[in-house]
């Protein structure tokens, strides 16, 4: 098969990955010399929300690369569309979102609450300007349908 005519392994998402840790490192070091704001909620709920996140988000990791050997189907041109695929369809993604989004629930400042958010849109305006579009026009109304049923990084609830 051509190896321009399918996703590379390693894409864009590593960058974005990688830029969204250092921002939240960066945050994390902002907050703890007070540079900017520190809302404590000293909740115990978020604390262990944080943890389900990080557990969750590692199960996510692990299942996309390890059991669905989502690199395998990548330089086969094949979609998964079955295991956490058939949860989400950028489980990987998802992964980084749920544990960063946990890590920020445990450091325990409330204003950084904001940047999950801002990546969840980044992520978002990226993934389907990019990989979807690529997607689209290699699967076309099969990944059209499978992205109806499957969102893409919060799993439906039924």
């Amino acid at each position: 098969m051509d190896e321009n005519n399918h996703l590379p392994v390693l894409g864009i998402g590593p960058y974005l990955i990688g830029l969204i840790v250092v921002i939240t490192v960066l945050a994390f070091v902002l907050s703890v010399h007070n540079i900017i704001p520190v809302y404590k909620s000293n909740q115990f709920i978020l604390l262990a929300l944080g943890f389900v996140l990080i557990v969750t988000g590692t199960i996510f990791w692990l299942s996309a690369n390890v059991s669905s050997s989502i690199d395998n189907h990548i330089k086969a041109n094949q979609l998964v569309t079955t295991g956490v695929y058939s949860k989400v369809r950028h489980p990987i993604y998802a992964a980084f979102l749920y544990a960063i989004t946990g890590s920020i629930l445990i450091f325990d400042n409330v204003f950084l609450l904001v940047l999950p958010v801002i990546y969840w849109y980044i992520l978002t305006v990226v993934i389907k300007n990019t990989e979807e579009k690529w997607l689209i026009g290699l699967y076309g109304d099969y990944y059209i349908l499978y992205s109806r049923k499957v969102n893409r990084f919060i799993p439906r609830v039924k």
